[in-house]
């Protein structure tokens, strides 16, 4: 087949061109600008455009499909070309569907814990040998690619993300996968700019749950109270099996697993990583993978990048840096970490960075997610919300949705970075919690602020 993306560029899609390179499929691209790692990624493989910008004459009548990154907008040339040519046109969550027609699809949604969960089942089914298609939201260390694709697997295992589908296709992408085996972790509102109502937001896991075809199953966080409305309320033949956070206890700095042969030491910590662990326990066994197998293959896991990753550590201080933005997940993490090293100084920073942590209405829901750090720091830039055209934020809106009087407030990017190259760190836990990068934080450098 000859395959043709429009805006390859992105992380998603250009894994996905990979992954079709390497089936053998003819794989051209466009892009208005592509960023490392992406561009090298590409040019390894000979599929970086050889200019950057939008060119009709790239899409012609031969080409067996079209795919259409979020990046790209609803009059780029290049679709309006494909459009007048009447080509089959693509979303990335269709296009994997269509890849996977044929195979059992495990699919994992959530507003929060979707990536680390399909990384630990990813993890465990590659240390007992099982090949599976699969896509995931990070890159896994032992992977190549976030997007892997065969003829001959039987499984494939897709992370199931809930925002939108592509420019001219306005549907949530887990919607479009139809499940034979999938998993719901949780249910925190997300996305305002696309979802503007709490309720709105609940309809796409309603309609998520739906989707599963008749006779398939969906493991649920029974801890999650929206989760279990949304699961035991839906009238879908499936069967519906929860799970819940077992037991452990931490010593040491170690977290120590309950399991049916003992106490087991893993690598991750927190009760929400504990809780992501059991979801995945029982997709696994789904997939044909023992309670023996499962439990020493997880023992090894570390974690998927930017979630909860250890960038730095000497004897008397230890950094994280973390993908938390929403307000669930950031009170999650902040009390992972806190319990985790219950014999330090926790210092929390978290960037807001995202459309809804930025607007005004949602700061309200962050109250009192930094509760449990011993020193709460929070930096967001004016510009972005500028960017992003919403109204002005101010250091005293902040203060107040918090509603905790000694957060310190920073706008200034420079301003942040002394602070920390400045700060006396022994005895401390330091947690960075963003899905931006603090305006420009060379997060490398961190390890010789802590010498």
């Amino acid at each position: 087949m000859r395959i043709h993306f429009i805006a390859i560029g992105g992380s998603a899609m250009h894994n996905l061109a990979i992954a079709l390179h390497n089936k053998g499929y003819q794989v051209t691209g466009s892009d208005d600008v592509i960023f490392d790692p992406s561009k090298s990624r590409l040019a390894e493989r000979g599929l970086l455009p050889e200019q950057f910008g939008w060119f009709t004459d790239k899409i012609t009548a031969d080409i067996d499909a079209i795919l259409l990154g979020m990046h790209a907008k609803q009059d780029n040339p290049e679709l309006l070309k494909a459009q007048e040519l009447g080509l089959k046109i693509y979303s990335y969550p269709e296009f994997l569907y269509e890849q996977s027609a044929n195979k059992t699809r495990v699919v994992i949604g959530g507003s929060h814990g979707k990536t680390t969960i399909t990384s630990m089942i990813l993890h465990v089914l590659k240390y007992n040998e099982k090949e599976v298609d699969y896509m995931v939201g990070a890159q896994l260390e032992g992977f190549d690619t976030m997007v892997h694709l065969t003829e001959e697997n039987d499984f494939i295992v897709l992370e199931g993300d809930e925002y939108l589908s592509s420019p001219i296709d306005p549907r949530p992408k887990f919607h479009l996968y139809q499940p034979n085996i999938a998993l719901l972790s949780g249910i925190a509102w997300d996305h305002i700019n696309v979802f503007p109502t709490y309720e709105n937001y609940v309809e796409q896991f309603k309609i998520f749950v739906d989707s599963i075809v008749t006779g398939g199953s969906i493991n649920y966080n029974a801890e999650d109270p929206e989760v279990v409305k949304v699961v035991e309320g839906s009238e879908n033949q499936i069967r519906k099996i929860p799970y819940t956070t077992p037991e452990y206890r931490v010593e040491d700095g170690e977290t120590l697993l309950h399991t049916p042969d003992g106490e087991m030491p893993i690598e991750i910590f927190g009760a929400h990583n504990l809780n992501n662990l059991a979801g995945a326990k029982w997709i696994c066994q789904h997939m044909g993978i023992d309670e023996d197998e499962f439990y020493e293959a997880i023992a090894t896991f570390t974690g998927a990048s930017k979630r909860l990753e250890k960038i730095a550590e000497n004897t008397k201080t230890v950094v994280y840096k973390d993908f938390a933005h929403s307000p669930s997940k950031v009170a999650a993490t902040t009390n992972a970490v806190k319990e985790q090293y219950s014999d330090r100084k926790l210092i929390a920073c978290l960037e807001l960075h995202t459309y809804s942590s930025l607007n005004a209405d949602f700061l309200k829901l962050y109250e009192g997610a930094l509760d449990q750090a011993d020193e709460a720091v929070v930096f967001y830039s004016p510009d972005a919300v500028k960017i992003k055209q919403l109204e002005a934020i101010t250091a005293d809106q902040i203060l107040a949705a918090f509603n905790r009087k000694d957060l310190v407030v920073y706008t200034n990017p420079k301003e942040f970075q002394d602070y920390l190259k400045k700060k006396d760190f022994d005895s401390s836990t330091l947690l960075l919690m963003s899905s931006g990068n603090y305006g420009g934080l060379d997060f490398d450098a961190i390890k010789k602020w802590i010498d």
